[in-house]
């Protein structure tokens, strides 16, 4: 190239670079990153998935969103979701929710999980190992890898939810959880409620052996006791002690129930001991499951909870039931959902307040829009920001944020690395970013009407791509990935 075309050449490179140092560029929104504390009206610059750039003056990038008089944050972290599917994924993404996570039942083969993101994915997802899929297996020599495969959705009849495990099939269920690990699940996850006549102390302790040992969480749905009472957290608490296993106690507020603030005190009370537990709460007040259930089906469930079928939803159909439907649905339905309404406004209140409280959304499988299921998939995080921020003043902004998005980043850390950066608006931090208005946030979604999106969530991205822009799903890009736990 002659020189003087090699000299003019320079100063227009030079001026590309300049007007697109990033992929993307987030311009004037108020950027609230609940670890260190930043809240100030930034410019956020992304290169290949990742925060590159955090400025106080204007960047240029290829792509530019507007967040004047919005907020940036990061993108909320679920925790508790049993609907990784197409639907549950789309609903999620509309609601700020970029890693959607099945911890409490899990899967096993944990390779299997995600069956309905096989092409692609848009949010991030992952699953603990199964208790109950190892369970199974070893009880019954049935395969069924998560709670719905294919056809086959899960039945809790048989040996796996009723007969106790003999010292040999222990062994086997051990051997079996600690392949799981290997894979890659992100800790074990043990529906202790659902066959709680059929864990021996000898299985559970060795599932805290397990954990312990792995250096991995437990995340438990402990044996529901009568109105509250807290046996069934003790029993949990008193091994997480012994064994020095990190525990997840899930969704407390449907289990304490009135007693929340004696369980959460038995909870202080241990962590100060030297004790890793930490909980959840969610944010709509029923509870949703199968209506074969170990608590429907074995135990008094009208004394535990305080209801009556009244008071209970078949969620196909919204129907409020009778006992005659009650009986008819059992019968005839018996991997039916049901949303049972118990839990009062105080006992969520009380849980959000707790320091180190996480939100999730417990959300039913979703697989199609004519299908009804819980509104929790649909409003759970909106709901705190609008609800419980902006009407109730029961949580700043940056506690509720902290409470979405950064504490399940922490507590995840134990079973990925691949979880320090997420949950934090911060450079080097995965571009895992919701942006939504303070003063419009909202659920929409309710029983009736699960699926409605919320309002005030405004854009969405994941690994720097947008997702959801102008409150609709954009398609067409799959930048989700499957999270794996340090065994793999």
């Amino acid at each position: 190239m002659p020189l003087r075309k090699l000299i003019t050449s320079i100063p227009l490179i030079f001026m590309m670079a300049c007007s697109a140092d990033y992929d993307l560029v987030i311009a004037k929104g108020r950027v609230i990153d609940p670890e260190t504390g930043l809240d100030a009206v930034k410019y956020i610059g992304i290169n290949h998935g990742s925060i590159s750039e955090i400025s106080n003056t204007a960047i240029s990038g290829r792509q530019t969103i507007d967040a004047s008089d919005l907020v940036v944050a990061p993108g909320f972290i679920d925790v508790h979701s049993h609907s990784p599917t197409l639907l549950g994924q789309r609903a999620n993404l509309l609601d700020g929710v970029t890693t959607q996570l099945d911890l409490e039942a899990g899967s096993f083969p944990v390779s299997f999980y995600g069956e309905h993101f096989r092409d692609g994915a848009q949010i991030n997802y992952g699953s603990s190992v199964g208790h109950w899929a190892v369970r199974l297996k070893v009880m019954e020599a049935l395969d069924l890898p998560y709670i719905f495969s294919g056809k086959k959705v899960l039945s809790m009849a048989g040996a796996t939810w009723m007969q106790q495990a003999t010292a040999e099939q222990i062994e086997q269920m051990r051997v079996l959880l600690n392949r799981g690990l290997d894979e890659g699940g992100l800790g074990i996850g043990v529906l202790l409620d659902y066959m709680t006549k059929a864990v021996s102390p000898a299985e559970l302790r060795m599932l805290f052996e397990v954990a312990s040992s792995r250096e991995v969480p437990l995340y438990v749905h402990v044996r529901r006791g009568y109105t509250g009472d807290p046996a069934g957290l003790i029993e949990v608490v008193n091994l997480a002690k012994e064994t020095g296993a990190a525990l997840f106690i899930c969704h407390i507020t449907h289990n304490a129930m009135g007693r929340i603030g004696d369980w959460l005190a038995i909870i202080d009370e241990a962590n100060k001991a030297g004790a890793n537990i930490v909980t959840e709460t969610l944010s709509y007040a029923a509870g949703g499951t199968s209506i074969s259930a170990d608590v429907f089906r074995r135990r008094d469930w009208q004394a535990i909870f305080d209801i009556t079928y009244e008071d209970v939803q078949w969620v196909a159909t919204g129907e409020w039931l009778t006992k005659d439907s009650w009986d008819k649905y059992a019968k005839e339905q018996p991997t039916g959902m049901v949303n049972h309404h118990y839990v009062k406004e105080d006992w969520i209140e009380t849980a959000l307040q707790w320091p180190r409280m996480m939100v999730s959304t417990d959300a039913l499988p979703a697989i199609d829009t004519s299908l009804p299921t819980n509104p929790n998939i649909a409003g759970t995080f909106s709901r705190v920001l609008g609800h419980y921020v902006r009407e109730r003043n029961v949580l700043s902004l940056h506690d509720a944020l902290a409470k979405m998005s950064l504490y399940q980043a922490q507590w995840m850390e134990q079973a990925s690395s691949l979880f320090k950066k997420k949950g934090r608006i911060q450079i080097g931090a995965d571009a895992d970013i919701v942006i939504f208005d303070p003063n419009t946030v909202a659920a929409n979604a309710d029983y009736g009407d699960p699926y409605l999106a919320p309002t005030g969530i405004i854009h969405v991205l994941v690994a720097g791509e947008i997702v959801v822009k102008d409150s609709v799903n954009l398609e067409g890009s799959s930048p989700g990935q499957k999270l794996l736990g340090a065994g793999l």
